[in-house]
């Protein structure tokens, strides 16, 4: 199979005009340096809710880091627009017919962000420290023979060409490799590393490149001038890319009250993923544009099927029927996103009538479960932050409705740092919780299902659900896997360990001086292409 080419704070300032203020000042500080490009010495910035937590792609991880360093770096093969997989620094893929080897032919004339020139050995260094077991790779064990499969050897036969040796074939070796979270199995130039090993700065291949971090205020990359674009046009996270502008700072404004003053005041260009409510009023306005697209990520409730009153599956049921979803999508998304109680997105093309299929609203049955199950008003201690506002709001829409069925729910607010700290050590009643996006529906069940024991951050702990789980990762037949889908959706709709409430609509709020940025179903913000219209 080919995949083919296609300042000082004065006594009276509040919170919102400082960061904006701070926000246009730094801007000011920035030196442009003159160069006959368009973009040049402009710089886009761009607000972020907090800062990112490294700069290794894949490694020390979360969804901002993703998005600012897919800026940086790419790798062999990477996500079109309609997420399915497509050659980046590959300007050709062969799988063989066994589906145990795969060689990819290298572009010719790609660059690293020091001046060297991209090999294939240079693709052979980055896999053999990405499988190292020590290599905080998010995604190793997909690749170590834990979970998807085991890579055996990865080869050079000569400078344009990398063949991979696999255990046992998977239908989604391309797909793991292109997941944003990975880092999209970045082939980065081996001096981003020490000569101890360790973790320096990434020197990547992507349009723009790291120019300054400082810690907790911004992220800056500038325009990477040798950057070698493929052909076709702009496409996911591959086709052409291009730096239309020359810098992009990325500034941490954790509040989003202060983040849209300072879009209002001109002291950011763009304001992502912006509340419903603030979506429906700056729609209003004439100086900002706001761009709203269906995507993948997932917010639900989390339920732990080891906790002493939720292990009764009857509660989790009552639970589950004591909430009326669509109307909880409906109040948390202002109306921009349906319900949705699959672990399938709804912008899947695996997302069908079964998988529409959800919770109904049924107090008399909710409370005829719990007294079945003895349920005597025990308090269920909900986590949720305010980070994320969707989170919070539908925390208290849920107390609010569980509660007619007799259900005690108690809301404990951590920041988001503490309650991804409980979700990954498994150490929770219940939580809102938001997942990011998913490519493929066998990656969105993988996300929550797995043995609590070994990954407490699981949901889903299901030998029925695990079986087809790994199959859905092998076969190739749509058909198939569109059953072994349904399958696992109706039997988690009998197990409920989670409640899913809906997909999110991504948004992206900017300054009309900005054009030609469009979002996209994986909800990840990508600035290359766009333009920033010069002041005056």
């Amino acid at each position: 199979m080919k995949v083919p080419v296609p300042p000082s704070r004065p006594p009276s300032a509040s919170p919102a005009s400082l960061i904006a203020a701070l926000a246009l000042g730094l801007a000011a500080a920035a030196p442009a340096v003159a160069q006959p490009t368009v973009g040049a010495g402009q710089t886009l910035r761009i607000q972020i809710n907090s800062d990112i937590r490294s700069t290794d792609p894949g490694g020390n991880r979360d969804d901002n880091t993703d998005n600012v360093l897919l800026h940086v770096a790419e790798g062999l093969v990477a996500l079109r627009e309609d997420t399915s997989v497509g050659p980046m620094l590959a300007s050709k893929v062969d799988t063989s017919a066994d589906g145990l080897t795969y060689t990819f032919t290298l572009r010719d004339g790609v660059k690293f962000q020091n001046g060297a020139t991209l090999t294939a050995d240079d693709v052979v260094w980055n896999w053999q420290r990405y499988l190292k077991p020590t290599s905080g790779w998010r995604c190793l064990p997909e690749f170590d023979g834990k979970g998807m499969t085991k890579v055996l050897s990865v080869e050079a036969p000569n400078p344009k060409t990398v063949v991979f040796k696999l255990e046992r074939a998977s239908a989604l070796f391309l797909t793991m490799m292109a997941r944003p979270d990975c880092g999209g199995a970045a082939i980065l130039h081996r001096s981003s590393v020490g000569p101890d090993g360790q973790w320096k700065e990434p020197v990547g291949t992507g349009p723009y490149k790291l120019k300054e971090w400082k810690r907790g205020q911004y992220v800056e990359l500038t325009r990477f001038d040798g950057y070698t674009s493929r052909a076709e046009p702009r496409d996911g996270l591959a086709g052409g890319k291009k730096a239309e502008i020359e810098n992009l700072r990325f500034v941490v404004i954790p509040d989003s009250a202060a983040a849209k003053a300072a879009l209002y005041s001109g002291g950011i260009d763009a304001f992502v993923n912006p509340s419903p409510a603030d979506v429906v009023e700056m729609r209003k306005r004439t100086d900002v544009l706001v761009d709203t697209t269906p995507v993948m990520s997932m917010v639900a409730l989390l339920l732990q099927t080891n906790d002493p009153v939720l292990k009764d599956v009857r509660i989790r049921r009552a639970l589950a029927l004591s909430l009326d979803t669509p109307e909880i999508a409906r109040s948390v998304t202002e109306g921009l996103s349906p319900v949705n109680n699959s672990v399938v997105p709804s912008s899947s093309p695996y997302y069908d009538a079964v998988q529409a299929g959800g919770f109904k609203r049924d107090i008399a049955a909710a409370k005829k479960l719990l007294a079945e199950a003895g349920y005597r008003n025990q308090p269920i201690r909900m986590i949720a932050n305010k980070r994320y506002e969707a989170l919070y709001s539908a925390a208290v829409l849920v107390q609010a409705m569980a509660s007619e069925a007799g259900i005690n729910i108690e809301l404990e607010v951590l920041d988001w740092a503490t309650q991804l700290d409980r979700y990954t050590k498994g150490q929770y009643q219940s939580m809102a919780f938001i997942y990011s996006a998913r490519i493929d529906p066998s990656l969105n069940f993988e996300m929550v299902s797995g043995d609590k024991a070994a990954q407490p951050r699981k949901v889903w702990d299901s030998a029925y659900g695990q079986t087809r789980l790994a199959e859905s990762m092998v076969t190739r037949d749509k058909a198939r896997r569109q059953v072994l889908f349904d399958e696992m959706h109706k039997q988690m709709l009998q197990d409920v360990p989670m409640i899913v409430l809906f997909n999110a609509s991504d948004a992206t709020a900017m300054r009309k001086s900005v054009t030609g940025f469009k979002g996209w179903a994986p909800a990840k913000p990508r600035f290359w292409n766009v333009r920033l219209a010069a002041a005056g």
